[in-house]
């Protein structure tokens, strides 16, 4: 059984009174310690595709199944318990709050679900170590580089030991440099943990880091 899988996925926008079709009937698979990349000119609808199979947003039609669950099944409140549990999330811009510190961001989405503050602190530990970070723990983000606050939104979306890693665009706001050691963490962790991971990339190089490219346009699936 596929970790992941969209079944005849579309999404309409409505904007006004145009209806602008962002994916028209998307089919994709993902199975257990698989690395993906999606790849596609703007406004393809792989960012859109990123966002329904984590239940960010709901498709128009079609299905989204995580783990042989259906998401579509779920309501608001049952996804966004789904998303804290099941799902890590790396974004562009890595959404760390500036306040806290590199363990304190980590541990957070641990201690949003109940998980009492010291176990929490020792698993963002733990984590951080793994990503290469431990060193910086206790630096808030305003005192990291930007690859360096990227490896803490890993640790972050790692903290939860998710189901599937979804990553939108992970290396966009970084240098080629740190954008290379970013690639290697996410091969490190499907060569090492089994991780599966579904990475939305406009970089053919970070893209061939990935065991699989699949390429979308005009909202469909056109090479796999």
């Amino acid at each position: 059984m596929p970790v992941i899988e969209a079944q005849a996925l579309k999404k309409t926008y409505h904007t006004g009174e145009v209806d602008v079709e962002v994916l028209r009937g998307v089919d994709l698979d993902v199975g257990r310690g698989e690395f993906v990349a999606i790849m596609g000119p703007s406004g393809s609808g792989k960012s859109t595709l990123l966002h329904l199979l984590g239940g960010i947003d709901v498709p128009t039609a079609g299905r989204v199944l995580l783990d042989g669950a259906d998401l579509s099944s779920l309501g608001d409140d049952g996804r966004t318990l789904l998303r804290r549990r099941r799902l890590g999330f790396i974004f562009q811009t890595f959404n760390l709050l500036p306040t806290l510190t590199a363990e304190e961001n980590v541990a957070l989405p641990l201690e949003l679900d109940a998980v009492p503050s010291a176990p929490a602190r020792e698993r963002a530990a733990a984590v951080l170590e793994q990503v290469g970070m431990s060193h910086r723990r206790q630096h808030v983000p305003g005192k990291l580089s930007g690859g360096e606050q990227q490896r803490v939104a890993v640790a972050r979306a790692l903290v939860i030991e998710p189901l599937v890693l979804l990553a939108d665009e992970p290396t966009g706001n970084l240098d080629s440099a740190n954008g290379r050691q970013v690639t290697a963490l996410l091969r490190g962790l499907a060569d090492e943990f089994q991780q599966t991971i579904v990475m939305v990339t406009h970089d053919s190089a970070v893209a061939a880091s990935a065991d699989r490219l699949v390429q979308l346009r005009d909202g469909l699936v056109v090479s796999d």
